[in-house]
């Protein structure tokens, strides 16, 4: 056991306590399917985890996990009741006048239908009356569509709530490259893993990813300012907007009248990432702590109880304001100490050894690294000051992977003298240097047998000694997929996402599909799309390889090379693979004035991503 373990306090059985409390009833059983039969949920898989803690799972990690595996709807006051364990996220319903407005509908549609009929069954059958989605992860309003219709929506009579600039960061992180990151969530979460003392037993932040419809409902009010008020069905909130913290758009609000604080997802228990595994923006850990002084400054006189959109809530205004305290310690000290060390000449790996957290915010089982790490988190503060260079000028012009990986295993003997060493290494307990060398081998030789099994096993004994969710998850995919081939990604993006976006984000999402090389031999190319139900038009201008989204008619006066006039769900159908141009225009649905042989070009040079590129190999 390490100094840091030696630390926690392991009579402490708060969490527990607050993790059961309010408990109304469980989903039973606990599985949510589809509307074909397939299971998009399984929380009775997570049974194992009532048992003590194996060999193969951190104690650490094994703790949190049997937590975050609870399921069921739970009062967090009279009013206000959430469901938790039925995806990564909790959802909450919050009693109105009328009704309920619903605060981050999970994931998926079908998990969030199952929550809201959980609570519908011992609250009664109250419409809904609102919905708000805390920030712009995918984990917070990918359900909507199971609770709200959105032609309530369309109609007014459902508003929709979110912090201003949602729409343009769900976009980025779900469209623009959301190929590359659901790939990289499919090791962060391990969904595709099975489940199992041996294998996934959660991440954390909550126990996996839901795999049924995700979707998007365009918010139709936006928070644009701390302080701002609102009133849903008699429910009376107070907004903070906190910006560039664990979402670029996201924010806090506080329920006066119930004198209960919602903190989204910036004060959760576990330490956050500041820069997540799949891939996301760098966050800002100097300006989330600072948000978090203010939350404290404007609501921690009129709270009784934290509840966050993810764990378990907080009861009691002194142990309310130490939780809120503590982690805005947390991201304060990772921020300013790793700068400090920036500043001493560490760089992100060396600091990522030295920084170690004081011992009374070490022993906080809330801050421990069960999701983010300081490990991750120190050299995402590195990234976001000071890059990819570290300033020592033979990082500078290295080769690529692959190439390196070759000149390495060649200086080192050859991959099977490689293999034969890290075979003694691994004996000798060192999984981390085996993981290295073994990934030249597997960079030079991909197919070789004992590198790929060697490194399998390399990558199970790391993953089962992480604390991190997240790493144990990364690691033990690593190994399946060197063993059995990609497991593929288990989320893919829905197309309603796309129907929520602006035009000029939906032409934005094409142009990083464009293929540069192949679009500058085309030469200069001008199309214009005229949306007969949104009256927009909009002309798009391929110019030396680069798509530039112009609104109205080409500069200077040119004249499109084709105009094609369409509903604008013709393309977010196009663009969401369900159907073709040629089909579309076939039907009657586009019609096209010009040339259509530019439409067939441009639409030639529009490259699908790939869902299931190699990681562990190359």
């Amino acid at each position: 056991m390490t100094t840091s373990e030696q630390r926690l306090p392991a009579d402490d059985r708060q969490d527990f306590e607050d993790a059961d409390r309010g408990l109304m009833a469980r989903l039973e059983p606990g599985t949510v399917r589809d509307a074909d039969g397939r299971v998009v949920w399984d929380a009775d898989a997570y049974g194992f985890l009532d048992g003590p803690c194996p060999p193969t799972a951190h104690p650490s990690l094994w703790r949190q996990s049997g937590l975050v595996a609870r399921q069921g709807l739970y009062e967090v006051v009279p009013g206000i009741y959430q469901v938790r364990g039925l995806d990564l996220s909790n959802v909450t319903f919050v009693e109105g006048e009328r009704g309920v407005v619903v605060i981050d509908p999970l994931i998926s549609a079908e998990v969030a239908a199952a929550a809201l009929a959980l609570y519908r069954e011992h609250r009664g059958g109250r419409p809904v009356t609102g919905v708000i989605y805390t920030h712009s992860h995918v984990d917070h309003f990918g359900g909507v569509r199971g609770v709200v219709d959105p032609a309530e929506v369309a109609a007014g009579r459902v508003p929709v709530l979110a912090p201003a600039g949602f729409l343009a960061h769900a976009a980025g992180e779900n469209v623009f490259t959301g190929p590359a990151m659901a790939r990289r969530a499919g090791y962060m979460y391990g969904a595709a893993l099975p489940k199992g003392p041996a294998g996934q037993i959660g991440c954390g932040l909550g126990q996996s990813t839901s795999l049924g419809a995700v979707g998007l409902i365009a918010p139709t009010l936006d928070v644009t300012a701390t302080g701002q008020e609102e009133v849903i069905d008699g429910v009376r909130m107070v907004f903070q907007l906190t910006p560039g913290t664990e979402a670029p758009a996201e924010m806090n609000f506080h329920f006066p009248d119930l004198r209960v604080l919602c903190v989204a997802e910036n004060a959760c228990h576990t330490l956050h990432n500041v820069l997540t595994l799949r891939g996301a923006l760098v966050r800002d850990p100097s300006a989330w702590a600072r948000y978090l002084t203010e939350t404290i400054r404007l609501y921690a006189d009129t709270t009784d109880v934290v509840f966050a959109s993810h764990h378990w809530p907080t009861w009691g205004q002194e142990r309310a304001v130490r939780f809120l305290e503590e982690q805005r310690d947390a991201y304060a000290y990772l921020h300013d100490q790793s700068v400090r060390l920036i500043n001493s000449g560490y760089t992100g790996a060396e600091i990522a050894e030295e920084l170690r957290f004081p011992p009374a915010l070490d022993a906080a089982w809330h801050a421990r690294g069960y999701y983010g790490t300081l490990s991750h988190n120190a050299k995402a503060v590195y990234q976001r000051y000071m890059g990819w260079f570290d300033g020592n000028p033979a990082h500078l012009w290295q080769h690529p992977p692959a190439e390196s990986a070759r000149r390495y295993v060649e200086f080192m003997g050859g991959a099977d003298a490689v293999v034969a060493k890290a075979g003694v290494s691994f004996e000798e307990g060192d999984l981390r240097w085996v993981a290295e060398v073994l990934a030249h081998v597997l960079f030079a030789e991909p197919g070789h047998a004992g590198a790929r099994e060697l490194q399998a096993r390399a990558f199970e004994g790391l993953g089962h000694a992480a604390e991190s969710g997240p790493w144990r998850n990364f690691y033990l995919v690593g190994a399946a997929e060197l063993r059995g081939g990609v497991l593929g990604t288990p989320t893919r993006s829905a197309p309603d996402i796309l129907a929520a976006l602006t035009a000029e984000q939906v032409f934005t999402s094409m142009a990083v599909r464009v293929d540069g090389p192949r679009a500058a031999e085309a030469g200069r190319l001008l199309l214009r799309w005229e949306f007969t139900d949104t009256r927009e038009r909009w002309t798009l201008l391929l110019s030396n390889g680069a798509l530039t989204p112009m609104p109205g008619d080409a500069p200077r006066g040119e004249e499109p090379h084709v105009t094609l006039r369409l509903a604008r769900t013709a393309l977010d159908a196009v663009l969401g693979g369900g159907t073709t141009f040629a089909d579309e225009i076939a039907g009657g649905r586009v019609a096209v004035d010009g040339d259509i042989g530019v439409l067939v070009t441009f639409g030639s040079l529009l490259v699908a991503p790939d869902p299931d590129f190699a990681i562990v190999t190359p």
